[in-house]
């Protein structure tokens, strides 16, 4: 995460003018909906587009604002891309992970956006590594300040937020309403079986403490009764400072922790570091914030049973 990237209000407004311009030969003011009669849906990134795409089925047609392989937290946006949300049918993001889309979004003017935040109940992870507060990468809005976005992470409260996206796409196209209302029954039971996977195979382990690069899983954490040491922060390729390390390496001794984490979006070298200075192995947890070939399923149900079986493997379950 590098907030010195991210594009200037001044260059959102002048982006969101020349996208509109270039859209507007696409579609009119009257339009519902594509020329397919799908809902023109965007998503913010992976865990929003994963969603829609569930709980849409085949009345949707969904784009992501943030490509597989790109880091969700320094996403910059294409005037094209800006223009495109004041055309879609339907936004759905989470407010507080990407803040440039954050920006787009109140400068587009769209009215049909959904923020999957307000859809559960978020609370505060990650603070206080080395003296700063991580716990949020927006630091330019006081309402999300502090506030961990990694819901999704926990399939529990995942589901809670599926559930205000399936009312949600009801009322945006009421004709659909049924077949939405469906999806969202059956994403929900698939999240209720994986939590009750994660609870069952977490419930006896030799450890509770699995140390990780990017401290994304504090939701995770708390739900499955395990303690996330971040190295620094939501930030993944930030650097640990020697008096982090020497805590980690305490930390490690004390807990009996065995593993480093680190995902497939951000380099392992931080993680190998800490390995090496600890004499602990290193393996991937993934957040889950974009799908890849790297990564270690093809959607976002295997890729947490693929993380469950990493965390069994760390935390020695029996």
């Amino acid at each position: 995460m590098n907030v010195r990237r991210l594009i200037p209000a001044t260059a959102v407004t002048g982006a969101v003018a020349l996208g509109i311009t270039a859209l507007s030969a696409c579609s009119g003011p009257d339009t519902a909906g594509g020329s397919d009669g799908k809902l023109d849906v965007v998503a913010s990134f992976y865990p929003m587009q994963y969603l829609a795409e569930e709980i849409g089925g085949a009345h949707v047609s969904v784009t992501t604002l943030t490509k597989p392989g790109v880091e969700p937290h320094d996403l910059e946006l294409s005037p094209r891309q800006i223009g495109s949300l004041s055309d879609a049918d339907y936004i759905l993001y989470l407010k507080g992970i990407q803040p440039a889309v954050d920006d787009a979004i109140a400068q587009s003017g769209a009215k049909n956006t959904v923020d999957a935040a307000t859809l559960t109940t978020m609370e505060t992870h990650g603070a206080e590594v080395d003296g700063h507060d991580h716990a949020s990468s927006d630091d330019h809005d006081e309402e999300t300040a502090g506030r961990d976005p990694h819901v999704w992470l926990d399939p529990v409260k995942y589901a809670e937020v599926a559930q205000g996206v399936g009312k949600s796409l009801e009322k945006a196209d009421p004709d659909n309403a049924a077949d939405y209302r469906a999806n969202t029954d059956a994403l929900v039971k698939k999240l209720d079986a994986l939590n009750t996977e994660y609870a069952a195979g977490l419930k006896s382990t030799t450890t509770k403490t699995f140390l990780t690069t990017h401290s994304a899983f504090g939701y995770l954490a708390e739900r499955y009764g395990l303690t996330q040491e971040g190295i620094a922060g939501v930030d993944p390729e930030a650097e640990p400072s020697p008096a982090r390390i020497k805590d980690l390496q305490h930390i490690a001794e004390e807990e009996n922790a065995t593993t480093v984490f680190f995902e497939t979006l951000a380099s392992d070298k931080t993680a190998k570091t800490l390995a090496k200075d600890t004499g602990l192995r290193t393996d991937v947890l993934d957040p889950l914030e974009g799908i890849t070939k790297k990564s270690e399923g093809h959607d976002y149900i295997e890729v947490m049973e693929s993380n469950l079986a990493a965390l069994q493997k760390a935390l020695g379950a029996k």
